[in-house]
């Protein structure tokens, strides 16, 4: 057999061997019995997805931070729902299989954690629901909230509940550089309850006050919205906070220092209550002008010139007096109006002596109430306005202490991000 007559027959044999294949694929038998069978097999199929449809529940359960979250909120974040249908049984644990305390809606329709997550924690939730039916549907998930290396928060002053003077900011400050100011401020709103317009300042990247144009009005209260929670301060660092604080504005007093004559003039509600001989920041080591308020208030404290600057050839301070009385902080440099049982009666109304502090006359223990600067601790609230004037030295700054008023209206709204 030639080559030719050889691949002839083998393309015959190719096309029968084809037509069969073709036929069994198509034929299955023959005619209407194949149709027949495709019907039977349809038919059967929906039977099965009838069945499987009555045996699956209705509910359907929804678990937040979804399944793998990071950075989650440690506030509101984690909470289970459902719909067609109601939760029979919620769990949240940690990591290790600590349980954690939660509550389920009256209606059965939602579960939440009683309180606030840890930052930086994994945690798991096993959910259960029925339908209507009673069938059960089952779902669980895993997250893991904002670390503290991405998180920031802020502290801020004065405390929930508190009685200030009527110089008092809301100041806060931050415990990371926050670079997208306008989005944390825009989570924060201070207002009180005088209707006063209250604007935000910030003096860095880390620090943000708040205060109207004017004092704060005497007997007003002042509330301050923290909800910062999620809130991307800095490139992958959240907020956590979600807070609200309140405080009380007392009467208004004002005291203002002439360190020229040497005396002070207690005002309050615009009258006079006292005039109290000083004594002042010597030529050497004057005091600040400006308006100062009232940050901190000590019985006694110490007072170590080491600390703010003051040194003798020794490196030790020019002054360390361990029982300063009646002492009351007005800047973050070291600046004090306290008693002062050191120095002779006569200083007290004649001469400028101090290192930049404005001292009153007292006595060593700070146990005598007759005296002025007793008499001025016990009438003075943690954001009463200390105004000195007539000194040899500059204003005070703004951000040396809670002293913002040194800023006029237009330069202190220049400061916002809002």
């Amino acid at each position: 057999m030639t080559d030719s007559k050889r691949r002839k027959g083998l393309m015959a044999v190719s096309a029968v061997l084809g037509g069969v294949l073709v036929l069994s694929a198509c034929n299955d038998g023959g005619g209407d019995k194949g149709a027949g069978s495709a019907e039977r097999s349809k038919a059967s199929q929906a039977e099965v997805d009838e069945a499987a449809a009555k045996e699956v529940s209705k509910a359907r359960i929804t678990i937040s931070p979804k399944n793998g979250s990071t950075n989650a909120s440690i506030n509101n974040a984690a909470k289970v729902t459902v719909s067609d249908g109601t939760l029979t049984a919620v769990t949240m644990t940690t990591a290790d299989g600590t349980a954690v305390a939660g509550t389920l809606s009256s209606d059965g329709k939602s579960w939440q954690p009683d309180g606030q997550l840890e930052r930086s924690t994994t945690y798991k939730i096993a959910a259960t629901a029925k339908d209507a039916a009673g069938l059960e549907a089952h779902e669980n998930s895993s997250f893991t909230t904002v670390s503290p290396a991405n998180s920031f928060i802020g502290n801020f002053t004065p405390e929930d509940g508190s009685t200030v003077g009527v110089g008092m900011p809301v100041s806060i400050n931050f415990n990371k550089a926050i670079t997208d100011r306008k989005a944390v401020q825009s989570g924060i709103t201070v207002t009180s309850s005088s209707g006063q317009e209250v604007v935000g300042h910030w003096f860095n990247s880390q620090r943000l006050d708040f205060r109207p144009e004017q004092y704060w009005a005497e007997g007003s209260t002042v509330t301050l919205k923290l909800e910062l929670d999620g809130v991307e301060g800095a490139d992958g660092v959240f907020g956590v906070q979600q807070k609200t604080v309140t405080f009380t504005i007392g009467r208004n007093q004002v005291s203002t220092v002439d360190a020229a004559s040497k005396t002070m003039t207690v005002t309050q509600d615009g009258k006079t209550v006292k005039t109290i001989p000083i004594s002042a920041g010597s030529p050497e080591n004057p005091t600040y002008n400006g308006q100062m308020v009232i940050s901190e208030k000590f019985k006694e404290t110490r007072m170590n010139g080491a600390t703010v600057g003051f040194t003798d050839d020794d490196g030790k301070g020019e002054y360390d007096i361990k029982d300063v009385p009646h002492a009351m902080r007005l800047s973050t440099s070291g600046t004090f109006i306290h008693g002062n049982y050191w120095g002779a009666d006569s200083v007290f109304g004649s001469a400028n002596t101090s290192h930049g502090c404005v001292g009153l006359n007292d006595v060593k223990g700070a146990k005598d109430p007759k005296q002025p600067a007793a008499w001025f601790y016990n009438n003075s609230l943690i954001g009463d306005v200390v105004i000195v004037k007539n000194s040899k030295d500059t204003t005070i700054k703004p951000d040396n202490g809670l002293n913002g008023w040194n800023l006029d209206w237009a330069q202190w709204k220049a400061g916002s991000a809002v």
